[in-house]
């Protein structure tokens, strides 16, 4: 086919340009991703005849120094590019131009639309030539399929996130600047933050306020020939077998040991436990946190990489994983069959979940239920098969997805469940026995879901955990061998772990997959709580915001209104709501809250924290002071003295190299560690955290290990090797 141009002949022949002699390539279509791990494995697929870039996530945003929303033209947002990212859009720019088409695609969320938006916006893309495309997995079919499926940028997504941004700027710059005012330079409030941090100086105080109460059990051993049978003292009390000191002594004189007891009622009930849901954003945070002890921020990490691809032998570069955003538990039929095969075949057919698991999928409010379930991309790829290609947390995480998802698609635990009920001959007491017997292992040969304290499910676990009883008949007869009876005192609620905050977060409906981690990081960074144990504990500085807050601005610590500025950002991606309207509703509120805060507040002095430090100079006190790189050691003589020197938190144990103190340190990445307070002359470092008991062998300090589900304590001086296993 050829045109004439003039006096310039042009010829197409599907593949090449021909220009006045010259035979130019056809430009290669351009592909925008978000990261270079991204952009190599797609690039690996679709060879050389797409190139594919990454624009290293953001490339505008709201400016940093000022606020960047004109308030009275309808909260107009004002966008720049982000500083440092000039050569890189440049790069892009000039690929584009050289690009007959462009495919944006960024992640298959709210944010990853309108980072597309974002892009198409400085590229200067025309809207009728955007080819948006979306996958949830990368793999080379998913990829292929997406680009025949590009289409036009979803506009009320993009507001969705637009709305979310202005409206975390308007709390944010216009707030956390009264904090600083009023409480201490470097605070900062936020929308979802602040609602969170509530919840953890809420529930501290529930600990606090708590008062233990007294109660008593009765333990009774009876047996006979033919085996012997525990059992708890119930009735007539109904509450559960708790009785007062005057109740146990009426008992314990009641009840002796020697007397004969009659089985009562028998009870044998068949009971099934269906497998947990395959993993969304919150749950595979919240399981990972349990059962591997990784922090929030570091399960996302792992898991993004294991999204983006990763180097596996005979494969390439290939994503390991499905998407790892996302709040649904639903599971595409291509990947349910391959999974029903590869059980049937690795399992065999008993162990096959008939037409699919049964437990139902939660719906819960605000649900998107935009993406699948975290899921392998190819359940063939078994964890054992890439213990050469992942490091050892990679390959923890991605063995907790490939199980769970596996054994969602299995049958159910079957067991027995027996209750025997024991009555003391002439006597008003009636003691019961609880056992179990596994009859069919079902799901759990692959895998178990681990709970949180006071989880109501946590019950259910230790039901099929319980021993099996001997068999006895009603009316059989035995003698009571020992009788105990056991002091307790009620406990506190438990205070709340990385993994139990997410788990509230998202049940209350507060934030987003992708907001949990940096709500958690945040909460931990302002220094309005600590974390000790994995308990999240508020700490004064937290507590005085929250009460300034709660005062001056109720709507911001409310967790309903919270959740409910979450549904009207769902209705703007519906497409059923105004962006703006969500800002208007906000704000007039808000405005007239501000100013009257800034009014009524007084400057709030925290309280001086002092610590056993003196002063090189003068010989005064150290106090902790706090500045724009976190905290530090200050003179408490300023002005007169100006002494600092770096911060350094103790642990409360020895060096067992020099036995100076052991305190926390952190590295470039933020990962924590222990080391000796005398570095560098002492170069003792662990990654393990000290505790303050002492090792009975040898009297060094000792620190905590993780064993599977269980934490140790193990001795740091070299060579000793004593080891401990803690109670949980």
């Amino acid at each position: 086919m050829s045109v004439a141009f003039g006096d310039t002949a042009v010829c197409y022949n599907g593949k090449t340009f021909v220009t006045g002699g010259v035979v130019m390539a056809r430009s290669k279509p351009l592909i925008i991703v978000e990261s270079p791990a991204k952009a190599k494995t797609i690039g690996r697929f679709l060879g050389s005849r797409y190139q594919v870039k990454a624009s290293m996530g953001h490339v505008r945003d709201l400016p940093k120094s000022q606020f960047g929303v004109d308030v009275a033209n309808g909260f107009a947002p004002r966008y720049i590019t982000i500083r440092g990212k000039g050569p890189l859009l440049k790069e892009l720019k000039d690929a584009a131009k050289k690009s007959d088409r462009i495919y944006l695609a960024t992640d298959p969320d709210r944010e990853g639309e309108a980072i597309s938006w974002h892009l198409a916006e400085a590229l200067h893309i025309a809207p009728q030539d955007v080819r948006r495309i979306e996958f949830h997995e990368i793999t080379k079919d998913a990829v292929s399929h997406a680009i025949k499926q590009a289409r036009p940028i979803d506009m009320a997504l993009v507001n969705a996130q637009q709305a979310r941004r202005v409206l975390d700027r308007v709390v944010g710059y216009q707030l956390s600047p009264l904090l600083w005012r009023k409480v201490r330079p470097g605070l900062s409030a936020g929308r979802v933050q602040s609602a969170a941090l509530k919840l953890l100086v809420d529930r501290e105080d529930e600990v606090l306020r708590f008062q233990p109460e007294q109660y008593f059990t009765v333990e009774m051993l009876a047996g006979s020939a033919s085996g012997e049978i525990q059992s708890r003292y119930i009735a007539p009390l109904g509450r559960k077998g708790r009785m007062t000191s005057a109740e146990i002594d009426q008992i314990v004189s009641d009840v002796q040991v020697g007397m004969p007891v009659t089985v009562g009622d028998v009870k044998t009930k068949e009971k099934r436990r269906f497998p947990a849901l395959p993993f969304t954003t919150s749950t595979l945070q919240q399981e990972a946190s349990r059962k591997l002890g990784l922090s929030v921020k570091r399960t996302m990490s792992l898991a993004q990489q294991l999204y983006e691809g990763l180097e596996v032998p005979g494969e390439g570069t290939v994503g390991v994983v499905t998407y790892i955003r996302t709040d649904s538990t639903r599971i595409g039929d291509a990947a349910k069959d391959d999974a029903r095969v590869y059980i049937e075949e690795r399992f065999g057919a008993p162990f096959l979940a008939q037409d699919g698991p049964k437990r139902p999928a939660k719906t819960k409010p605000g649900v998107q239920d935009a993406h699948e379930a975290i899921r392998p991309t190819d359940i063939h790829r078994h964890p054992d098969a890439l213990k050469g290609s992942l490091n050892r947390d990679q390959l923890r995480l991605y063995r907790l997805i490939w199980e769970r998802f596996v054994a969602s698609q299995m049958a159910p635990l079957v067991y027995e469940s027996t209750t025997v009920d024991l009555t003391v001959k002439d006597r008003e007491a009636t003691f019961r026995a609880s056992g179990s017997r596994v009859l069919f292992s079902g799901f759990t040969v692959v895998y178990q879901e681990s709970f949180d304290e006071a989880d109501p499910q946590s019950s259910d676990d230790d039901e099929t955990k319980a021993r099996p009883l001997p068999h006895f008949t009603a009316g059989t007869e035995l003698t009571i061998k020992n009788l105990d009876a056991q002091e307790h005192f009620t406990e506190p609620p438990p205070r709340f772990t990385e993994a139990s905050l997410v788990k509230m977060l998202e049940e209350l409906g507060i934030g987003r997959p992708s907001t949990y981690a940096p709500i958690v990081e945040t909460l931990l960074h302002r220094d309005y709580v600590r974390r000790e144990q994995k308990k999240l504990i508020p700490t004064d500085l937290g507590r005085v915001v929250v009460d300034l807050l709660k005062h001056y601005f109720p709507e911001i610590v409310d967790t309903r209104f919270t959740a409910a500025i979450e549904t009207e950002l769902d209705h703007v991606a519906a497409d059923e709501m105004v962006w703006q309207d969500v800002l208007s509703g906000f704000y007039g509120q808000f405005a007239e809250e501000l100013e009257r805060a800034d009014g009524d507040i007084e400057k709030i002095e925290l309280p001086q924290e002092e610590t056993d430090e003196v002063c090189e100079k003068c010989g005064r006190p150290m106090i902790v002071k706090y500045g724009r790189f976190g905290k530090f050691l200050a003179c408490s003589g300023y002005p007169e003295c100006d002494f600092t020197k770096p911060y350094m938190e103790k642990t409360g144990a020895l060096c067992p190299k020099c036995h100076k103190d052991l305190v926390v340190r952190r590295t470039r990445k933020g990962r924590t560690f222990y080391g000796c307070v005398g570095y560098p002359e002492c170069d003792f470092v662990t990654w393990n955290r000290p505790s303050d008991k002492v090792c009975p062998r040898c009297g060094s300090s000792m620190a905590f290990k993780r064993r599977g589900s269980h934490d140790s304590l193990m001795c740091l001086q070299e060579g000793c090797g004593y080891e401990e296993e803690q109670a949980q």
